[in-house]
């Protein structure tokens, strides 16, 4: 199979409110600072992804409002209504079908603009779910409850991602909130839907990030240091919560196998240098771990305890702050990619992780993490 690279990355600083810049604002940005990472002009550019929601942007046919801004006009383009990491798997089959030779791939969001309760309760079924006012946070609680009544997780360890990742954020330009936490701070936060306190949470975010993909030859000649995509997985689990144990990460661990396949990966923990997952809530980085083999069921708590996922650990998870810094719905987990490859680079700054060779970035969509894709990418 012929090999893909991300040759350009490009990210917007994430902020609770961006009132200035508009959706094309945003992707123009990261779109421009994608083209200047790869040192090349828009016309080298065959194939436009787009990451939005029509439901988010608040007008029908997001993709059509931001052609200008990112230079898709009078080129083949197309939408990934899921999460980042989604857009660069569609990105990355598309080179591979052998009709394109690069692809950009750009997600925007504004939550500032946006109202999150209304939209994710928006995504459960209207008969049933839907009437109970479910939506993200309280549908994340009650997975949260199932996981640590299953396997003993406590929430001093989910607290401890909290603590880890806001201190990791404040090494990092693009995070929205980055500070010192201590475990009691985020034990005596406000409640939002047990056992869900306000920093067990991700934050409201406005932002965009783009990445541009290459297949092999016009990626030697792009890059100095193209990062290859080693291997990447998806599935999806059953949409009704009540059709899967939400104690369980089935897709995930589906997905991780796919992907570690691929890249002929046996080992995960000891052959993978670094993650970036998509840590909505503290719970999901203790989950996602135990779902990408990083340990066993009902060990992530553990994992943490043992300072493994720290900057300086075996495997250091979220060195950016991760997505409970700064959470642009839909870019968040391309801001995961982008981060890996940063890593892999040498690049990160003050958050590079030392002797990078191979980095996971992973996303999710649907409630409770039904979808998840997974990236391994190396150089």
């Amino acid at each position: 199979m012929e090999r893909v690279a991300v040759v350009g990355v490009g990210q917007t600083k994430y902020e609770r409110e961006k009132r200035r810049e508009t959706f094309a604002d945003l992707v123009y940005e990261v779109t421009s600072k994608a083209l200047s990472d790869a040192k090349i002009t828009i016309d080298e550019i065959d194939n436009v992804v787009t990451v939005s929601n029509d439901f988010w942007d608040g007008r029908t046919i997001s993709t059509m409002a931001v052609t200008d801004a990112c230079g898709s006009h009078n080129k083949c383009i197309s939408t990934v209504e899921d999460d980042g990491t989604f857009g660069v798997l569609y990105g990355y089959m598309r080179i591979l079908s052998g009709c394109f030779g690069t692809t950009l791939v750009v997600a925007h969001h504004k939550g500032s603009e946006s109202e999150s309760h209304l939209i994710t309760n928006a995504m459960f079924d209207p008969v049933y779910q839907r009437m109970l006012g479910m939506d993200a946070i309280s549908s994340s609680a009650l997975q949260a409850r199932a996981y640590m009544n299953k396997y003993g997780i406590t929430e001093e360890q989910c607290a401890l991602v909290s603590v880890k990742n806001h201190k990791n954020a404040l090494n990092n330009p693009y995070a929205q909130i980055a500070k010192e936490l201590e475990v009691s701070d985020v034990l005596n936060s406000r409640m939002l839907s047990d056992p869900i306190k306000l920093l067990d949470a991700s934050p409201i975010s406005d932002g965009a990030c783009a990445v541009i993909l290459a297949e092999e030859g016009r990626a030697k000649k792009i890059a100095q240091k193209p990062v290859w995509i080693k291997g990447i997985g998806h599935c999806a689990d059953a949409y009704n919560l009540g059709d899967r144990d939400l104690a369980e990460c089935d897709s995930l661990l589906r997905a991780a196998k796919m992907a570690y396949e691929r890249a002929g990966i046996k080992e995960p923990l000891k052959e993978i240098d670094l993650a970036e997952v998509y840590d909505a809530f503290s719970y999901q980085e203790l989950m996602w771990t135990e779902g990408l083999l990083f340990c066993e069921k009902g060990e992530g708590g553990r994992l943490i305890e043992e300072g493994k996922t720290g900057m300086d650990g075996e495997l250091p998870v979220n060195p950016s702050g991760g997505v409970i810094s700064a959470h642009p719905v839909l870019v968040a987990g391309l801001a995961r990619v982008a981060e890996a490859v940063l890593q892999v680079r040498g690049d990160a700054e003050k958050r590079q992780v030392k002797g990078v060779k191979t980095a996971l970035a992973q996303g999710i969509n649907g409630p409770c993490g039904q979808a998840h894709c997974v990236i391994v990418l190396g150089r």
